[in-house]
């Protein structure tokens, strides 16, 4: 037991070093070729943040563990909702722009309903539908790119890193992301399975949270460095790679079965979508201010007990 909180504390330091140089690296890039600090966060930071989940899922899937695969994406997109984004917000409001409220929030809760949708229908996402999503991932890529616009507003640090440096620090700040999260996640699930808790319960709750780590740190980073549109993007990129391109993949290598998943799963998971579209209209219009994080905080303690209920 000893070595699993070391283990999970060599972790933790790879996980907080690794997201301050992404955050660094990212912002450099977005100024050096001209793309907006939300698409960066969207493609680059998603994509990077989203490699813990690829492999679990992608690995449960070669495995033919469905409930891994897909529990694992359910509960990494709740909790990067409802908890990541509710903690960031809580430390530093995001401001919600016009491309977010009208293109990027929309497609989230899209491509979740879908998600639900082709997996209530017959029980399963097929390999067809996994297909779908993958095409839908690459349309939403070359959208994003072809309508960015950068922000005038967005600050500018006084030193820049080069371009050589900005790379190296992303590369640095990804390793130390992935690897710090799968060390965390490995110990986590031993501890776990010692436990003797299911292979839903273990996905949903600790590879969900492991793997979302990344996620985490990269946004609480992002707060503290007034890099909010950067959050914001990861969380929307993150939840969308997700979907698209993870649960995509992983439903070609092997159909990925839907029985397990309950009422109390999917609810959540398209409340967190509701919310997230909701904080555009209410209180603070256009920001996810303190009091839109208070209520996506208690949505995801309220979650989590009734999980631990079900067990």
């Amino acid at each position: 037991m000893a070595l699993q909180v070391l283990l999970l504390l060599v972790g933790l330091a790879l996980v907080v070093f690794g997201a301050d140089w992404l955050v660094d690296g990212a912002s450099a890039i977005a100024r050096k070729v001209g793309i907006s600090e939300f698409v960066i966060g969207l493609t680059i930071v998603g994509f990077g943040t989203s490699c813990p989940e690829l492999v679990v899922s992608l690995t449960g899937a070669f495995k033919g563990l469905a409930d891994i695969s897909i529990g694992n994406v359910i509960g990494s997109n709740i909790f990067n909702t409802l908890l990541i984004l509710g903690v960031t917000a809580l430390l530093s409001p995001l401001a919600i722009t016009s491309s977010n409220k009208k293109r990027d929030i929309p497609i989230v809760i899209f491509v979740t309903v879908l998600f639900v949708a082709f997996g209530l229908t017959g029980k399963e996402i097929t390999r067809i539908e996994g297909v779908i999503f993958l095409l839908l991932f690459i349309v939403y890529m070359i959208v994003c790119f072809k309508t960015d616009k950068v922000d005038e507003n967005e600050e500018v640090e006084e030193k820049q890193l080069k371009l050589f440096a900005a790379l190296a620090f992303v590369l640095a700040g990804l390793c130390g992301l992935i690897f710090g999260g799968r060390l965390f996640v490995d110990s986590a699930v031993n501890v776990a399975k010692a436990l003797g808790v299911s292979d839903k319960f273990i996905a949903i709750t600790i590879l969900a949270g492991g793997t979302s780590m990344p996620e985490l740190a990269t946004c609480v980073v992002a707060a503290f460095k007034h890099k909010q549109q950067l959050a914001l993007g990861n969380i929307l990129g993150s939840n969308v790679f997700n979907i698209l391109l993870i649960i995509g993949a992983s439903s070609i290598v092997m159909p990925l079965s839907f029985a397990s998943m309950n009422i109390v799963d999917l609810g959540a998971l398209l409340i967190s979508g509701i919310l997230l579209f909701t904080a555009c209209y209410t209180g603070k219009k256009n920001e996810l201010d303190r009091l839109d994080a208070a209520i996506f905080l208690a949505f995801e303690i309220a979650y989590m007990i009734l999980l631990i209920l079900s067990i």
